[in-house]
């Protein structure tokens, strides 16, 4: 395995075996993949509530005070 088979490394570190046992990366590009990983997160919890119903403000204030009186 060469690291110019995937996208944004920089270095693969093996073992003895040849297996991957490290990736080096650039920081921004590093940044780059924690964004994206975070909005993928976003948009899956977006996707799962978007039938529910929205709660009032005061509604959700009880619902929250049930758990954190």
């Amino acid at each position: 395995m060469k690291a110019e088979e995937y996208p944004f490394v920089q270095e693969l570190i093996t073992d003895k075996q040849g297996q991957i046992l490290k990736v080096v990366l650039e920081f921004e590009e590093y940044q780059r993949l924690l964004d994206a990983i975070e909005d993928e997160g976003l948009y899956q919890a977006m996707q799962a509530v978007k039938d529910e119903t929205p709660l009032s403000i005061n509604e959700a204030l009880k619902d929250i005070y049930r758990y954190f009186p």
